[in-house]
Order: structure tokens, then sequence, then C-alpha cells
């Protein structure tokens, strides 16, 4: 099987290629790297373009003839997307059209999408599923929405089949040590922590200690990453074997507080993590947590990193990975 991923250079995307090749695919990576790194890459052919540049991606779909296209390409951040939404809605909605464009030109009909629980805004009740009701709070969850209607649009259409996958919180690293979370900058609540406990960053802030949850902060599903990856090859096969579309939400079935992640990372790391109280950020839900039962059902999926310690454990074997690097770069002994 050859399987283009976009946005492979990136944490989840280059993981997944990872796992791609451990199957046995051929893989293609396509990325700007804008966020993502050559490094991740591995043993994968790298193609530098950008999804909002049609003519990069015509380029990649007449090189290779493709069985199936896993999207991550994506503009992920909340806060910024609230900021910049005209930039949000170009790269994840018109990005994304010209990604679908190359394809059908192409012939290529397989596609799994990257989305997020941000399509769902303040859940009415959790766990939530697939049928909760969709109402973004930001244009970052607007725009995945957005492209779920799309691919709806092109299963009757055109007859593009393709499953989105609707992340909650991907958390961790590879368990071999190979690849890890690396944003820049870092947004994400366990490697901001972990940071923090390795002296890379002088605190970690709680925003918001008010809120309707056991100890008042906000509560979160952590899914591990590689676990996210085995359930977008499951729904490669899935692809595959049924030949319909459809939609997943990807998460533990359980949720865990900001106080929960800080104390955890503390007795995993064997550090005293240094905390800062900041306000409540706006839109942010005081718990989130997927009823990922339909997954496991459908897909057969069965995630096998679902502690939080191992998740964290992983994510801190790579902080000190990172540490290490930087350590030796600068001159200093390891």
């Amino acid at each position: 099987m050859k399987v283009l991923v976009t946005g492979g250079a990136g944490y989840i995307g280059s993981h997944m290629a990872a796992a791609l090749l451990r199957r046995g695919a051929e893989v293609v990576i396509f990325d700007n790297l804008s966020s993502g790194s050559r490094s991740a890459v591995g043993d994968c052919l790298l193609v530098v373009g950008d999804i909002n540049n049609a003519a990069d991606l015509t380029a990649v779909f007449q090189q290779t003839r493709f069985d199936a296209v896993l999207h991550f390409a994506s503009l992920i951040q909340v806060g910024e997307s609230v900021q910049y939404p005209a930039r949000y809605y170009h790269t994840n909605v018109i990005g994304t059209l010209n990604l679908l464009e190359a394809m059908r030109a192409a012939n290529v009909q397989r596609f799994i999408f990257s989305s997020s629980a941000a399509v769902f805004g303040e859940p009415n009740y959790t766990p939530i599923d697939e049928v909760h009701p969709k109402v973004p709070l930001n244009p970052y969850g607007f725009s995945k929405l957005a492209v779920e209607q799309v691919l709806a649009d092109y299963a009757l259409a055109y007859g593009l089949q393709s499953v989105s996958l609707r992340y909650f919180n991907a958390a961790g690293a590879d368990p071999a040590g190979r690849l890890g979370e690396c944003h820049e900058p870092e947004t994400h609540l366990i490697p901001l922590v972990l940071q923090a406990a390795s002296g890379r960053r002088p605190t970690v802030t709680i925003f918001g200690t008010d809120y309707p949850t056991p100890d008042g902060t906000c509560i979160r599903d952590y899914v591990h990453v590689d676990d996210l990856c085995q359930a977008h090859v499951l729904a490669l096969d899935f692809l595959a074997e049924n030949g319909r579309s459809a939609a997943y939400n990807l998460g533990n079935n359980q949720g865990f507080s900001v106080r929960e992640i800080i104390n955890t990372a503390e007795r995993v790391s064997g550090k005293r993590i240094p905390v800062a109280i900041g306000a409540r950020r706006p839109g942010d839900p005081a718990v989130l947590v997927a009823d990922s039962r339909k997954a496991i059902a459908d897909l057969g999926w069965r995630p096998q990193y679902c502690a939080l310690d191992t998740i964290v454990g992983h994510a801190w074997e790579w902080e000190q990975k990172l540490v290490r690097a930087s350590t030796k770069k600068s001159g200093g002994s390891v």
C-alpha cells in the first residue's frame, strides 16, 4: 500500500508514518516544515510542499499513485485561531479542499481526516458520543467541522470514502523513545508540565481553579499517540472492507484534571513542579471526556496505553532526551 501522510513531519503525523512503515506500507510525507521537523521523518520520503499551494499537491500526485491519504497538516492552536481566523480557515478548510481536489484528479478515493473534539464545543453531557450536538466555540473547531461537512458532501457527490477521527487530547511519545512531542511554541499541558519538571520552563500555569470539578481544575481525556495511530490503521482497514464513510471519537473514556496531571508528572519525574495560578481562558469547558465505544465496536480499536502514569512516563522519557540534546548542543555535560 502506498500512502501519503500530510503533516507527517509533525507530532502525530510522524508517529503515524512510523506505524505505517512498521506495517509494510510505502509512505510519502508531504509537509511544509513550518512546525514539523526533518529529523522526525525517519525512513520516509519527504516532499516539502504546502497544502495552500495547489501546484505542490498536483505535483506529488503526479509523481506517485497513492492508495490512501492521511491528513494531519493543519493549524492547531485554539487561542491563535480566535486572533487570526482567516489564517485558520485558509489552511484548515481551503488547504484541505486543495488536497481533496488533487485526490479527485488522481482518482484517490480513501481519506483519513485528523479531526478534533473541538467540533463539539461546550458539552451538554459527558462522556461525549458521536451524536452529541456540534457547536464549536472557536474558529479552529469550526474549521474542523467544516471539513467534516465537506467530506460528507464529497462522499455523496464523488464517492470519496473517508473516516474522520476526533481526538480529544493526544499525549505521550513513542515507547521506544524515537519520536515525541516538540511544538514551538508548546501549548499542550503534559509537555508544558514536564518542561517545568526538567527546568526548561520556570513554571506551569493552571488556568482557572474554580471549575465545577472535584479539585476545581479542568478535566480532559488523554489518549496515547500510539493508540491514535492504531486507530488510523484500523480506519484504513475499515474503508477497504466497508467502502463507507464514518466519524469516530477517540479517547480513553476517562478524564484527568490539570492538578492530577501535575501530581502524576511529579511522581513520574521525581521532581517538584512550580505552579502559577491564572484566570480561566475563554471557551475552556470544565470537562471534556470521550465516549469511544463506537470506535471500539466498529474498528476493533483496543488502546494499549490507557494508564496516565504510562502516558506521562513516555512523555517524560522524551523530555529527558530533548534536555540531553539541548545540553550537548550548548556544550555542557550530559
